[in-house]
């Protein structure tokens, strides 16, 4: 029929257009412009439907609007931070801190993310104690409570969460409640009846505005962060589920790490609240003192220098790609790195290789336990790579490893929600906590060494044993794993 060729005929056209626009105009990477065309070239119709579902760049449009008194701040506060670290006359709690000058200004200039240094830091690594401590906090607050999680399940620990939450709110405290729309995506009405009736707010990211299709299903809001009465913060890699506390059969024990924060910190994650808040809902938060209140002193307050690092797919910079690489090539003595996705840009995989080449030991963890194979097939394929190298990489099965951690040196540490793969330094929404502290550093090293106790060791010529399968699946994730 003349109506299906001319179909044809327009579909070939807009497919030759976007590839056009892929390579001149959008400003991608190299490896996600070569997979986005072969996937427009070899698969021309659905190749047309997945660009404009998941091909989107949000790097040229500014989503946030900082609230005018907000600005102000962040900004007088940065100037300042730039000036000293500039001229050496930032005062410094540790004169360690003085060696990651250049890290501290990076992430100053290019994020906003300003140097705090008078915040505490609890490290949790088990999800049954982090949601224990999380309940009774939420059952203290006084003020308010800003929660923010990616997934957020129906189940028990999720209708536990909603009814302390709704607790709250019956008592007069404000509550809001954000969420990621993919990532909740099972969630109903219901589950939010009585928190919304007894005053609670809710407000999904990115959400759908079409049953069944979602044209910004490429980029997620992976934040997880809570904030109470401005004074306590908690940012990790749990999400809201009972397969964060190791109840899921499928998975087991779910070893991830996150953090409670207190201090000057929580300004920051406050900040960052906000922001996506203020994009996500219709009833915007306006910027008032009680929202940053002094920070009390508490006993575990231990002086740990601290930067908060956001990124996202509207960013000028991938900051989490410029923040891992200069933490690799500061390494003098050794990497520790766990992620459950390892899918390295080409700049970060060389890094890695010429850190191993050397002399610095390099250690990678990931899950034994695959939860996404094209990922895992691709995570192995770069590990492969790096294991020519010297580097040294452990598969752990003793459950599932979703802990997101980068240790240099026991002196400086990375805990938050970025993998160590494109989509989190490149199109999701991410939040971590930069720690200049030997003390915390060295007890996340000593959880690494826990850890390796339920490892496995992936040495050279057990990798190079796989099977001729294994070695296909692992090429063809590798293709597309900058789209993954």
């Amino acid at each position: 029929m003349d109506w299906i060729s001319h179909a044809l005929t327009f579909l070939f056209v807009i497919n030759i257009i976007l590839a056009v626009t892929v390579v001149f105009l959008e400003r991608r990477n190299v490896a996600a412009t070569w997979s986005w065309l072969m996937v427009l070239l070899f698969i021309p119709i659905l190749g047309f439907i997945l660009y404009v579902v998941f091909g989107q760049n949000l790097s040229r449009r500014k989503l946030y609007k900082w609230n005018r008194l907000m600005l102000e701040r962040v900004q007088t506060v940065i100037s300042e931070q730039r000036e000293q670290l500039m001229d050496g006359t930032l005062p410094y709690i540790d004169p360690m801190v003085s060696e990651y000058r250049d890290l501290i200004y990076l992430n100053v200039a290019t994020n906003d993310a300003f140097l705090t240094q008078d915040n505490g830091v609890h490290i949790f690594t088990d999800g049954v104690a982090k949601f224990s401590d999380l309940l009774m906090k939420i059952e203290a607050a006084e003020s308010h409570i800003h929660m923010q999680y990616y997934i957020v399940k129906n189940d028990s620990l999720g209708q536990k969460i909603m009814q302390a939450l709704t607790k709250k709110a019956e008592q007069g405290v404000s509550v809001k409640f954000l969420y990621d729309d993919i990532g909740s995506r099972s969630l109903k009405d219901a589950f939010f009846r009585d928190f919304l009736k007894a005053g609670g707010q809710k407000a999904a990211f990115f959400p759908s505005r079409i049953p069944y299709l979602n044209y910004r299903v490429n980029y997620r809001n992976h934040r997880k962060l809570v904030i109470i009465d401005g004074q306590i913060g908690y940012m990790g890699g749990f999400n809201i589920g009972n397969e964060y506390l190791g109840l899921d059969p499928k998975f087991g024990y779910w070893r991830d790490t996150h953090l409670r924060l207190t201090g000057s910190v929580v300004r920051a994650l406050q900040s960052r609240f906000i922001l996506d808040w203020n994009l996500a809902s219709s009833t915007m938060i306006e910027v008032e003192s009680h929202y940053f209140p002094e920070p009390k002193i508490s006993e575990e307050t231990s002086n740990v220098p601290m930067q908060i690092v956001a990124s996202g797919p509207n960013e000028a910079w991938p900051h989490f790609v410029y923040t891992f690489l200069k933490m690799i090539h500061m390494a003098k003595s050794r990497i520790l790195l766990q992620t459950p996705y390892f899918i390295p840009e080409e700049s970060m995989l060389n890094a890695l290789r010429i850190a191993a080449l050397s002399g610095i030991d390099v250690r990678i963890m990931i899950p034994e336990k695959a939860d996404h194979l094209f990922v895992h097939w691709a995570s192995l394929y770069y590990v492969g790579e790096l294991l020519r190298a010297g580097v040294k990489c452990y598969l752990y099965d003793q459950g599932f490893l979703h802990a997101k951690t980068i240790i240099v040196d026991g002196k400086v540490a990375s805990v938050g929600t970025a993998n160590f793969d494109i989509r989190s330094l490149r199109l999701n929404f991410e939040t971590n906590a930069l720690m200049y502290h030997a003390e915390t550093a060295k007890k996340l090293e000593n959880t690494f060494w826990k850890d390796m106790e339920g490892c496995m060791e992936l040495t050279l010529e057990e990798y190079d044993k796989r099977s001729l399968r294994i070695r296909f699946l692992e090429s063809v994730s590798k293709l597309i794993s900058p789209i993954l």
